[in-house]
């Protein structure tokens, strides 16, 4: 019986560039960007460092062309998919290896400030999060002629 494996790569980070479509001779979709991940933390000195990772992304087909409609630089993105290594000569004739994440499926995340272009595709396919609406956007939660009455709360009336 064969063992079974599991290559699953989730990733949520910006666009560091904005993607490249392209298409094969044969005619399918291929789609490129990069995505620029973050971590923080804080040493035993008390020093806070900070590292980023580049990692480089693939979209094939019609994840391609959805990908480069929707995504723009500096857009935060959720993404799964599979990674993979490919090799090849470069110009220098030296042989090098790169790491490439062939994407499955994504998320936009908005940041209430610029709208998600194409955000109301008509089929549904694309997998677009609604952008979060800004502080000023956010309608009060009660009646304003209410909330100039009794403007205290009361910490045990807020039910979470």
């Amino acid at each position: 019986m064969a063992s079974r494996s599991l290559n699953r790569v989730i990733l949520i980070g910006n666009l560091t560039r904005d993607p490249e479509l392209k298409y094969t001779p044969n005619g399918t979709a291929v789609c490129t960007f990069g995505v620029a991940t973050n971590r923080s933390w804080t040493t035993q000195d008390g020093q806070i460092k900070e590292d980023t990772q580049f990692h480089r992304i693939v979209a094939w087909q019609k994840l391609a062309e959805l990908t480069g409609k929707l995504l723009t630089k500096g857009r935060k993105v959720y993404l799964e998919g599979r990674i993979t290594y490919r090799s090849f000569v470069g110009k220098d004739g030296q042989q090098r290896t790169i790491a490439e994440i062939v994407m499955d499926d994504f998320i936009v995340f908005g940041d209430g400030k610029r709208p998600i272009p194409g955000e109301a595709v008509a089929n549904g396919t694309a997998p677009v999060a609604p952008s979060q609406p800004s502080t000023e956007e956010v309608a009060p939660a009660v009646a304003p002629a209410e909330s100039k009455q009794d403007e205290t709360v009361n910490p045990e009336d807020i039910p979470f």
